[in-house]
C-alpha cells in the first residue's frame, strides 16, 4: 500500500509537470490573451492542449486547466525546457522503480526488513523488557497512592478528611470494611468522603478472599444478655450490604474487638462487675484455643455475669500455619501454586528481603498482591543471620570497595553503598563464602587475575560502613565465582529442620535398622547418624552448612 501510494503521488507529479511543459512551450497561455471571461479562459486553455495530450496517463481535468492559470509570469519567462525534460526523465524512472518493487513484492519486503535494521538496529537496542503476564486482577496491583482518614464522632471516612485519623494506604478501587459498635459490618468503595454510620470501632483496606486477616469479637447479647466471644475471617460479601455479628439481639453492643492481620491470637483480662456470691472477679481468655469460625457465628460463651471491663493482656504469635511461597520471575510475583522459584514457608513476622539494582535493599511483606520494583536483582526469604557480601564502585574515591553486612530491618529502601553519583553495585551475594574473581588491565600492569574468598577478605561490619578497599591495582572485571544466594526447595527445607548440629553429636546413638521406615529421608538420617556415631574427631562434621548446596545420593 505504501509503495501504491507513492507511485500515485509520482504519476501526479509527472502529469503536472508534462502538461505544464507544453502549456509553456506550445505558448497555450497566448490563446487566453482573447478571453473576456472565466468560461472562456478554461475554454481556451482547454482547446490548446488538446493535440499535445496523447500521450499523458489520464485525461486532463478543469482543476489541472486551473493550476495552469496559478503559474506565475515569471516562472514562463525562465522557463528551461532541458531542466523540465530531465525532471520529468527522473520522475519516470522513478515510477518504473516503483513498479518494478510492486511487481516483485516479496524480494522488496526482505530488503525493507534489512535496511530498517541497518538504519535502526545499531545504538537503537530495545530497552524496556519482554515478559508474559498472567491474569491481573486490578485491585492486588493497584497503586496505593491514597492515604484513607476516619472521623469516628461524625460517621465519616475518605481520602479529604486529613485533619482525622489516619488509617492505611489505599488505592483509588479499593474496598473498605467497617465495623461499628452495633456489632454490624459493612463493606463499601472507598471515596474522598463518604458517610459509614455512628458508633465506628475499626475502619481497614479489605481484600477479598483475605483468610488470614482474622478478626477478634466480644460482644454482650442483648442489653442484659450473656457476653460470647468469636474469632473469625471476611473472605465474601456483598458489598454495601449490612451484616449483623451478633446473635441478633436488639441492643447488642461489642465489648470488644481486634483485628490480626498475620492471624495473631491474643490473651485478653476480664473484669466482672463485683456482685455477692461472685468469688471470682477477674480471668484470663485466650484466644489462641478458639477455632476460626465463620462471620455468622454465635461464638462461645464467655460470662452471663455483667462485664465492667475487658483489656489485652498481650498479644501472642500468629495461629495460622506457615504458607509455601513461590516467585514468578516472569511475572514477577509471589504465588502459593508452585509456580516459579520456591522462597520458603512464610507465617507470623516473615518478611521478604530484596536487593536493588542501585545498591539498596528493601524488605516487603508476602501478600501475594506484593508488587515488586523492576530493578529488585534478588528476592529471598529473610534470615536475620543471612550476611550479604558486595563489591561496589565508589564514587568519590574512583575504586572498588568490599562490604559484608547484616541487612537491618527498616520500613523504606536502605542504602549499604555511598550516595556519590557515580557509586554503583557492582556484585552481591548471600552464600557463606563467596568467591570473586578480579581480572587486572594488563596495559597498566602485567598483574595475574586472582581469586578472593569475601568471608576471608573482610569481617562483618554495618549497613553504613564504607567496607574495605579491594585492590590498589587497575581492575578491567570482577567476576562472582560463586552462587547469588542458593535456591530453596520444599525438600532442602524439610531436610535442613532434619540434619544435626554440633551440639547433638555427642548425644547420638546409631538406631537399628528395623527402628526407621525406608523412606529416603529416613534413609539419609540414619545414614547420617550412624557417619556421625562412627567418624573420628578429627573427620569434618557431616551436616548441613548454610550457604553450601545439599546434594543427597538416595536411590
Amino acid at each position: 500500500m505504501e509503495l501504491k501510494i507513492r507511485k500515485g503521488e509520482l504519476e501526479e507529479q509527472w502529469h503536472f509537470a508534462s502538461l505544464e511543459r507544453i502549456f509553456i512551450e506550445k505558448k497555450v497561455y497566448r490563446k487566453i490573451e482573447e478571453a473576456e471571461t472565466w468560461e472562456q479562459v478554461i475554454e481556451f486553455i482547454d482547446k490548446g492542449l488538446k493535440p499535445h495530450v496523447k500521450d499523458l496517463k489520464r485525461p486532463v481535468t478543469q482543476e489541472d486547466i486551473v493550476r495552469l492559470t496559478e503559474i506565475k509570469i515569471k516562472r514562463i519567462s525562465k522557463f528551461d525546457s532541458f531542466k523540465a525534460d530531465e525532471h520529468i526523465k527522473q520522475l519516470a524512472e522513478t515510477i518504473a522503480e516503483l513498479q518494478h518493487k510492486l511487481d516483485h513484492l516479496v524480494d522488496h519486503a526482505v530488503e525493507f526488513f534489512k535496511e530498517l535494521k541497518k538504519k535502526y538496529g545499531v545504538g537503537r537496542e530495545r530497552k524496556t523488557e519482554v515478559r508474559a503476564f498472567d491474569t491481573i486482577v486490578a485491585t492486588q496491583v493497584a497503586v496505593a497512592n491514597r492515604k484513607l482518614y476516619v472521623d469516628k464522632a461524625e460517621g465519616f471516612m475518605g481520602w479529604s478528611l486529613r485533619n482525622h485519623e489516619f488509617v492505611d494506604e489505599c488505592s483509588d478501587i479499593d474496598d473498605i470494611i467497617i465495623f461499628r459498635e452495633d456489632g454490624t459490618m459493612l463493606v463499601t468503595k472507598v471515596a474522598d468522603k463518604k458517610f459509614i454510620g455512628k458508633g465506628v470501632l475499626h475502619v481497614g483496606v479489605w481484600k477479598k478472599n483475605d483468610d488470614r486477616t482474622i478478626y477478634h469479637l466480644v460482644y454482650q447479647d442483648g442489653t442484659k444478655g450473656a457476653y460470647y466471644m468469636k474469632r473469625f475471617a471476611v473472605t465474601g460479601i456483598t458489598r454495601d450490604k449490612e451484616y449483623d455479628l451478633t446473635s441478633g439481639t436488639k441492643g447488642s453492643k461489642v465489648e470488644y474487638f481486634t483485628a490480626n492481620p498475620d492471624g495473631a491470637a491474643e490473651v485478653i483480662q476480664v473484669v466482672l462487675r463485683p456482685r455477692p456470691n461472685l468469688r471470682k472477679t477477674k480471668f484470663d481468655i485466650d484466644f489462641a484455643k478458639l477455632a476460626v469460625k465463620g462471620r455468622s457465628s454465635k461464638g462461645n460463651l464467655l460470662t452471663r455475669y455483667m462485664v465492667s471491663k475487658i483489656t489485652q493482656k498481650e498479644r501472642g504469635v500468629s495461629t495460622l500455619g506457615a504458607i509455601p511461597i513461590w516467585f514468578d520471575e516472569t511475572v514477577r510475583r509471589l504465588n502459593s501454586a508452585g509456580h516459579g522459584r520456591y522462597l520458603g514457608r512464610f507465617g507470623g513476622e516473615d518478611r521478604i528481603l530484596a536487593i536493588m539494582r542501585n545498591g539498596t535493599y528493601q524488605f516487603f511483606p508476602f501478600a501475594l498482591s506484593t508488587h515488586f520494583p523492576d530493578d529488585a536483582v534478588t528476592l529471598v526469604k529473610f534470615d536475620p543471620k543471612q550476611v550479604v557480601s558486595a563489591v561496589y564502585w565508589e564514587g568519590e574515591k574512583q575504586q572498588y570497595q568490599v562490604k559484608r553486612f547484616i541487612p537491618e530491618q527498616a520500613k523504606d529502601a536502605v542504602s549499604f553503598i555511598t550516595e556519590h553519583a557515580d557509586s554503583k553495585l557492582t556484585t552481591h551475594s548471600l552464600v557463606q563464602h563467596p568467591r570473586v574473581k578480579v581480572s587486572f588491565d594488563k596495559r597498566s600492569n602485567p598483574r595475574e587475575d586472582e581469586e578472593l574468598d569475601l568471608e576471608e577478605f573482610i569481617a562483618v561490619k554495618g549497613v553504613k560502613a564504607l567496607g574495605n578497599r579491594l585492590t590498589p591495582f587497575k581492575v578491567k572485571d570482577i567476576e562472582l565465582l560463586s552462587e547469588v544466594f542458593i535456591p530453596m526447595t520444599p525438600d532442602m527445607e524439610e531436610l535442613q529442620g532434619m540434619l544435626i548440629s554440633d551440639d547433638e553429636v555427642g548425644n547420638l546413638e546409631a538406631p537399628e535398622e528395623e527402628d526407621l521406615e525406608e523412606s529416603p529421608m529416613k534413609q539419609f538420617r540414619r545414614a547420617q547418624v550412624k557417619a556421625e556415631v562412627e567418624r573420628s574427631p578429627e573427620d569434618p562434621l557431616i551436616g548441613y552448612e548454610p550457604g553450601k548446596q545439599i546434594t543427597l545420593g538416595l536411590d
